[in-house]
């Protein structure tokens, strides 16, 4: 049976890391285990010897020379075997070496360390080593991450070691335990495919003697012992073996391999040759090192503090709690008791009230600390901002309300009648429910600007909340308690900020609002938006009735249909039409130039704008329903004349600039700040043609007029339709074809004119989208002008849907319609007669200078389009 042993080293510096302890080494095939004790190394020619010991037995000495130091720090290591040894020195190091890359780590001289040897090319590089006399030469790789290093990937200074054990592992890995020795350079990568291979310069170690130097060192070791008391990593037993190292370059390498800093910090330590520039360099980064510790010492410092302090706030406000419970106080803190005074000044409903104290008496038991404690405080701060009595007094004189809607607005009268026929029964009933208007139409036409009109009319706080983007339910609902930074929706924080159970509430772009996996917020205005339901409005946070019946409700939209129907159904809905040219050029007048000559710093005594430049800049410069992009050109007027009046002041070397007759900004001038129009005036055909019948069409933007141009050729019986048509008109179209082929001797067509012929249909300026079946009558007419060759009228337009049986049905935005054979200089409109109902709601000054003949039929626009029509029947 064999008996076990172990080596222990106590090299004097040497250092041995292996499973954290000093020690390494297996007992040899005898049991006999050996212990290596480092003698006094002022003998330069022995420095090591053996003693054996088996377990149990005392200890008997071996002596045998390990080492032979050139000088005191140039140590060769052989076999570990007793007996007579061979003696070694650095000079007998092969210049040649096998080169094992490592991970992570860099190795010093004078380290004992375990390497786990796993890759292909280095089991075959430890394997030569230990057939070429163990020596084996040790370099830290650049990225860690390379499998395979080459010999671009590996540092060029490292530390030649000596292999002094190796095992091979069952997986094929091998485990060495390897003994740096001295500092080397690569002086050159030798050709080897199976592993790296260099050749090796060693450098010698040069002790240098001075003051400096032991300066250094003691500067070092101070710094040293500080890193080690503040580093929480090293244990205190490292500084236990540093003090009994006395060598200035061992003390060096016990320092940087002990020290926890990146492979390139401790390589820039290995690769310089001269020790005192070692140790400025090791100093260097100690310093930075214990600076860092004495900084994160500090922050730990004073968040344990921090902690203490609030543990013993916790302890004592707990001690004042039962001591209170004992002499039966209610209120644990003048905040309480002034909360909970608030809390009965509210005016609360007895169940919101009940609600209140309830949560009251819970903060009361809670713990400052305690995260629940925040949660309650915010939920009652949020039952005592929400107005519950406070309201404002209406002004329900119709004359005050009227001054002030005409004042902010021209126009609008739809939505002005509506407020004033609210502010009537207000005066007669004194409250009223229902009170929920939409207003629906184009950008720019003064939906928000009306409902802050209607606020300040009626004297009620105004407060707005966007729609458009909102995609979750609990944005109008509010979020649950349980959620951390839970909040009430929009509606119960617009009702705070307005302060009043009565404000005018906008919400703006109400169909701009989506929905996804998180719920639909149009569903959840539904009870807001309902008069029948709104008096106990019920917020996920609050989770208390809340009445919202006394506020007025207006929403805006850009279209009708994109607001969902059981919402549409809960509103009164009012559209907001675009602007005239006339209503614009009111507007112009009254607001827009006015507002923007007093921020441009100019005097309405001083620069006028004619009517011909107004209308100028509306015709050629915007095209739009409302007025936006009219007050930015506007404005761009204003800043051309402002720099003009400045330039001219300054020319002249005074200080004001008084003109004797104002500066009259006319047609000419606009083109000349605004240059060319950006937009054309079409006007209508100046010679009659065949096939080319004028139309009126309506626009987002206004009314205009529409060419449709047909021509009839030689090809394949088909009908061509260009000029991006919608499918309504394409339908239209064909709808006017068939009528005209199944009546073609009524209108005296040639009854086979489409025969072997292509019917092409074209609406000009074709990248313009077209669609709606107004055009049907005009289509129709440009058909029989083209089979029958007989010019249209040029001074004529035309608007109406037909049918197969060659009626003109009613179609809408005949303002517009109007206002476009004005511009184009039309005289005659002929109209659906079903339409003529509706002339009554158009202003006078619309239909001022037009013919306007209502038709029923096909066949009696016929006689109005066409010379000797009439005649010829």
């Amino acid at each position: 049976m064999k008996k076990k042993g172990k080596i222990h080293v106590n090299n004097g510096g040497r250092i041995a890391k292996f499973a954290g302890r000093s020690n390494y080494g297996n007992p040899d095939e005898d049991g006999e285990g050996f212990r290596l004790r480092n003698r006094n190394l002022d003998n330069p020619r022995f420095g090591c010897y053996i003693t054996t010991q088996k377990m149990g037995e005392s200890s008997t000495e071996r002596r045998s020379p390990l080492f032979v130091l050139e000088n005191k720090d140039e140590v060769s290591e052989t076999t570990i075997k007793p007996g007579n040894q061979p003696i070694e020195t650095i000079d007998s190091i092969p210049s040649t070496l096998p080169v094992l890359p490592l991970r992570d780590v860099v190795l010093f001289p004078y380290m004992i360390f375990p390497v786990l040897v796993g890759r292909d090319s280095s089991l075959r590089s430890a394997n030569q080593a230990v057939e070429r006399g163990k020596y084996i030469f040790l370099v830290a790789q650049k990225n860690p991450s390379v499998d395979e290093p080459t010999r671009d990937d590996v540092f060029r200074d490292g530390t030649v070691a000596k292999i002094i054990q190796m095992l091979k592992l069952p997986n094929g890995l091998m485990k060495i335990l390897v003994d740096g020795i001295v500092h080397g350079s690569v002086k050159q990568f030798l050709d080897n495919p199976g592993f790296l291979e260099a050749e090796v310069t060693v450098h010698k170690p040069q002790q240098p003697v001075g003051n400096e130097l032991d300066a250094l060192v003691r500067h070092t070791t101070s710094l040293f012992n500080e890193y080690v008391r503040l580093n929480r990593n090293i244990p205190p037993e490292v500084l236990m073996t540093f003090d009994g190292i006395k060598d200035p370059q061992r003390k060096l390498y016990y320092i940087a391999s002990n020290i926890q800093q990146s492979v390139e910090v401790k390589q820039r330590v290995l690769q310089i040759t001269s020790l005192r520039d070692q140790f400025y360099e090791l100093s260097k980064t100690l310093m930075t090192e214990v600076d860092i510790l004495k900084i994160e010492r500090e922050i730990d410092t004073k968040v344990q503090d921090n902690i203490q302090k609030s543990q013993r706030k916790f302890f004592i406000q707990e001690q004042i709690r039962i001591l209170q419970d004992e002499l039966g106080e209610d209120e644990a803190s003048p905040e309480l008791a002034k909360l909970k005074e608030q809390v009965r000044k509210a005016k609360m409903p007895k169940e919101v009230e009940e609600k209140a104290m309830e949560e009251f008496n819970k903060l009361k038991k809670t713990p400052s600390m305690s995260p629940e404690f925040s949660v309650t405080r915010n939920y009652l701060d949020w039952l005592l901002a929400v107005p519950w009595v406070k309201r404002t007094k209406d002004n329900l004189e119709i004359d005050h309300v009227k001054k002030i809607l005409e004042d902010d607005h021209y126009g609008l009268e739809k939505p002005k009648d509506r407020i004033l026929e609210h502010i009537a029964v207000l005066n007669l009933v004194r409250e009223m429910r229902g009170q929920i208007l939409c207003f629906v139409g184009p950008p720019g036409v003064g939906k928000t600007s009306l409902a802050k009109s209607i606020a300040r009319a009626l004297g009620r706080k105004f407060v707005r909340m966007s729609l458009g983007g909102v995609r979750d339910e609990a944005e109008i609902r509010g979020h649950r308690r349980t959620y951390i930074g839970s909040l009430p929706g929009k509606i119960i924080q617009s009702m705070k900020r307005a302060g009043v159970v009565n404000p005018v509430i906008l919400m703006d772009e109400v169909d701009k609002m989506s929905m996804d996996f998180r719920g639909d917020p149009s569903a959840a205005l539904l009870e807001v938006l309902d008069p029948e339901q709104n008096i106990a409005f019920n917020d996920h946070y609050l989770e208390v009735d809340y009445d919202l019946s006394k506020v007025m409700f207006i929403t805006t939209a850009n279209v009708r249909y994109a607001i969902p129907l059981p919402l549409q159904d809960r509103m009164e809905i009012i559209e907001l039409p675009g602007y005239l040219e006339h209503e614009k050029r009111e507007i112009a007048k009254r607001h827009i130039i006015p507002k923007q000559l007093k921020e441009h710093g100019l005097d309405e005594k001083n620069v006028k704008l004619s009517d011909g430049a107004i209308t100028k800049i509306i015709q050629g410069y915007t095209r739009e329903a409302g007025v936006r992009n009219l007050e930015r050109e506007i404005a761009s007027v204003c800043r051309k004349v402002a720099k003009e009046l400045v330039l001219t002041k300054q020319k002249n070397g005074k200080k004001e600039h008084h003109a004797k007759s104002p500066l009259v900004v006319n047609e000419e001038k606009v083109e000349q700040h605004l240059g060319v129009p950006k937009f054309r005036k079409k006007a209508a055909e100046q010679e009659r043609r065949v096939g080319s019948v004028t139309g009126l069409a309506w626009t987002s933007v206004g009314g205009d007029i529409l060419n449709v141009d047909v021509t009839i050729m030689r090809g394949g019986e088909k009908l061509t339709l260009t000029g991006q048509l919608g499918d309504v008109m394409k339908e239209s179209a064909q709808a006017a074809l068939s009528y005209i082929r199944s009546n073609a001797k009524k209108f005296g067509v040639d009854p086979d004119f489409y025969k072997s012929k292509e019917i092409h249909i074209h609406l000009p300026e074709g990248a313009i989208p077209k669609d709606g079946p107004s055009a049907g009558l005009t289509m129709a007419m440009a058909i029989i002008s083209a089979a029958s060759s007989r010019p249209a009228r040029n001074d004529i337009a035309m608007t109406g849907e037909i049918t197969l049986r060659g009626n003109v049905l009613p179609i809408g935005g005949l303002n517009e319609k109007f206002l476009a054979a004005q511009r184009s200089g039309i005289k005659t409109v002929l109209i659906p007669k079903e339409n003529v109902k509706d002339l009554a709601e158009i202003p006078e000054k619309v239909k001022e200078g037009l013919k306007i003949i209502p038709v029923e039929t096909i066949e009696e626009a016929m006689q109005y389009v066409f010379d000797g029509a009439r005649k010829r029947k």
